[in-house]
């Protein structure tokens, strides 16, 4: 049974040539890519099942490639993990604000990139395969299956963390949780973030509820809860 389709984007050629040896050697399907627009229009063509991402791209960056993925409707589904030179926490922020599932910096194992790619994957078909019944909470509709949202019939544009959140949320409307809840049950048990980058998340979402943001509450000391 064939495996899922990787595209890898950086502009050292040697790297993407051993991504793409190791990914191929687990069974994957994977082709390599040199540059941000060129990322882009394969992305759109081919629709991978993953998109390895590196940050520090000529042109147009890897952080502008995930925007532009993660704002177009044929590609905002598609997985993002990024790879970057730096190891500052402000990169790994403004990635997962921008809608990156995973975040590794460089240098890297390649053992250990495969580990975060399966990882990224087992969340999505987890997602895929969850109940997709829509959660219902006062204005709000969640439909999992469909990935939308809609507050009083209008629908809501989200990237997939911020879904994630939102749903996770709404399953226990009063309920409080804390950040480490919030991250394990959104990305995964030990996923390396920080608790600034799940408000960043709170923050983004809240902004796209417009009025209806003030429903995510912070609960002080605690983390966050969706009122009931």
């Amino acid at each position: 049974m064939p495996k899922e389709r990787i595209l890898v984007v950086d502009d050292e050629e040697d790297l993407v040539e051993l991504i793409k040896y190791n990914l191929n050697k687990e069974g994957y399907r994977a082709a390599g890519v040199g540059t941000g627009e060129e990322a882009i229009r394969r992305a759109r063509t081919d629709l991978p099942d993953l998109v390895v991402l590196d940050l520090l791209l000529p042109n147009v960056d890897g952080l502008e490639v995930c925007r532009v993925l993660k704002n177009d409707a044929r590609t905002k589904h598609i997985p993002v993990v990024m790879l970057t030179a730096k190891g500052e926490e402000a990169d790994m922020v403004t990635g997962l604000e921008m809608g990156a599932d995973d975040y590794l910096a460089k240098p890297f194992s390649p053992r250990v990139l495969i580990a975060r790619i399966k990882a990224v994957l087992r969340r999505r078909q987890s997602q895929i395969a969850d109940d997709d019944s829509p959660i219902t909470v006062g204005e709000f509709v969640i439909h999992p299956g469909r990935h939308e949202v809609t507050i009083a019939g209008r629908p809501v544009d989200l990237t997939l963390t911020e879904f994630r959140l939102l749903q996770f949320l709404t399953q226990r409307p009063g309920w409080a949780f804390s950040r480490a809840q919030i991250v394990d049950a959104v990305k995964g048990e030990d996923y390396p973030v920080t608790e600034r980058s799940v408000d960043v998340q709170v923050a983004g979402l809240r902004k796209k509820l417009g009025d209806h943001g003030a429903f995510v509450e912070t609960v002080r000391g605690v983390g966050y809860r969706f009122k009931g």
